[in-house]
């Protein structure tokens, strides 16, 4: 019994530190995008502290899939791109340039796929 509880343990803990170190990767890819060093200089921070916990290391692949949710969100928001929509409401109207969220999304989708898979094999093998 004592066999089932030790992976199920060592899961929880190493998604616990793969979502911290997702947050991380998240916030330092809106830092690249966007913000700059209002957002980087606290992911690096935060980056700094789980590195030097050596169970939190092992987790860093999070990073990846962190980066890759913003930009899958970055995708959501452009979804009616590529072009111009406008949009008009009984008070209002306007129109709105949107990005092709095409390339937003494959990336995206590769970043968190490969992140979440890499995590998963060095689990795999830190349990095997």
């Amino acid at each position: 019994m004592s066999e089932l509880v030790r992976p199920s343990r060592v899961h929880v803990v190493g998604c616990r530190w793969f979502w911290a170190w997702a947050a991380v990767g998240c916030a330092a890819a809106l830092g690249a995008v966007s913000l700059g060093v209002l957002a980087l200089a606290p992911a690096a921070l935060v980056a700094f502290a789980l590195s030097r916990h050596p169970t939190a290391r092992r987790s860093a692949f999070g990073l990846l899939s962190g980066a890759g949710f913003l930009l899958l969100y970055v995708a959501w928001l452009q979804r009616a791109g590529p072009g111009t929509t406008c949009w008009q409401s009984g008070t209002a109207s306007g129109c709105e340039q949107h990005l092709n969220p095409l390339p937003w999304a494959l990336a995206g989708l590769a970043l968190f796929v490969v992140g979440i898979v890499c995590h998963a094999r060095r689990q795999g093998s830190a349990i095997g």
